[in-house]
């Protein structure tokens, strides 16, 4: 299976579900319901101790899912992500450690970034892609057109307190390639095991970029 950048991954569809798993049998099914409404890119969180065996089991059972591991905080989970099979990691935020684990694991990181001063970091780590977290919180649409002037070369997946209404206005930005979202998988809809509102959700997702929002592309 050839690599793929996190700009690639990023580029695959308009949201990356930010997933919380707290039964590991659900992990399969809902990766299926997902990909089955067009989301193939998975973001799987380490916040329940489930969280990497879900991992592993998306990555063996479902081999069209593009599944990632979340909330990278400490480098010797870099390692743990790869031996559960996870294809690219996502941070909150970058130090210097967890730039010393991504590069010795290999595993493509999408590390996030508040400030100006955290994207000048991140960049002069050779990072490029980058999640704005929390996006609403850090100044949302508005930040983001502000950070495209001095970095023009920098495109974002913006996360955190996003919805699917206001999902498009981030998606016209020209330096947001995708968006992360919870709301494709509700902890009522997991723990009712409702794979099929799943997929509903999945493919209403993939329709965001081309919602004309008022904003404009400016």
């Amino acid at each position: 299976m050839s690599e793929l950048t996190v700009l690639e991954i990023m580029r695959i569809g308009p949201v990356i579900p930010v997933i919380v798993i707290e039964d590991g049998a659900h992990a399969a099914p809902l990766a299926r319901a997902l990909v089955a409404g067009g989301v193939r890119v998975l973001e799987v969180t380490l916040r329940t101790p489930v969280a990497l065996a879900a991992v592993r089991a998306i990555a063996h059972e479902v081999p069209d899912a593009i599944v990632g591991v979340g909330t990278l905080t400490r480098p010797d989970e870099f390692a743990e992500a790869v031996d559960a099979g996870a294809r690219f990691g996502v941070s909150p935020g970058l130090t210097p450690a967890l730039i010393e684990a991504a590069r010795e694991s290999g595993l493509p990181l999408l590390p996030g970034v508040m400030t100006p001063s955290d994207v000048i970091a991140a960049r002069l780590a050779g990072f490029r892609e980058l999640k704005l977290f929390p996006a609403q919180q850090a100044g949302g649409v508005g930040m983001l057109k502000a950070l495209a002037g001095p970095f023009p070369d920098v495109t974002f997946c913006p996360t955190g307190g996003i919805t699917a209404e206001t999902a498009p206005e981030f998606l016209v930005l020209p330096n947001v390639a995708c968006v992360g979202g919870s709301w494709l998988t509700p902890q009522t809809t997991l723990a009712a095991g409702d794979w099929s509102t799943i997929t509903a959700l999945a493919k209403q997702s993939i329709t965001l970029r081309y919602v004309e929002c008022c904003n404009g592309p400016d």
